[in-house]
């Protein structure tokens, strides 16, 4: 009898693998804008439709603080835990300098991460920098934001 053992076939091995369910993430399907305008509240829908060209807004339409609005007129906006942020949002999933929304020359509006702890989401996807567009969905922390641009007066 023969004790050594036969070197085992790979295409035989049980080959497992953990996934962490709570790390996934859903991706919904993008809002059209209707629905999203249709959100709003008639006051908002006036705002929105006498933003200045060059200024833009963000404004909570669920979740927490719902109905904040935060106007952005300057070419760099900070957002984070730090009270000295133009957008201050208090809560531990916030950095204090979580990130900033910058305005180029050509009045394009873009959202910068800040190597923040929990990352910046547009749109339920992590970016480092990106465009803005309106109707796009700004997640930092636990905190999700719209964007609307002005369109001029």
């Amino acid at each position: 009898m023969n004790d050594s053992k036969a070197p085992e076939d790979p295409a035989k091995r049980d080959l497992t693998s953990t996934i962490h369910l709570s790390a996934l993430r859903s991706v919904p399907k993008p809002r059209p804008l209707e629905e999203i305008y249709a959100l709003l509240s008639q006051e908002e829908r006036e705002i929105v439709s006498q933003l200045p060209r060059n200024c833009a807004m963000l404004i909570v339409i669920a979740g927490p603080n719902k109905g904040a609005r935060f106007l952005i007129d300057s070419d760099e906006t900070l957002i984070g835990r730090d009270p000295s942020s133009e957008i201050f949002l208090d809560d531990v999933t916030v950095s204090r300098s979580h990130a900033k929304i910058t305005r180029s020359s050509l009045g394009e509006f873009h959202l910068i991460d800040c190597g923040s702890l929990n990352g910046s989401y547009l749109n339920a996807h992590q970016v480092q920098e990106s465009s803005l567009a309106t109707g796009d969905e700004i997640q930092i922390g636990k905190f999700r934001l719209t964007y609307f641009k002005g369109r001029g007066n």
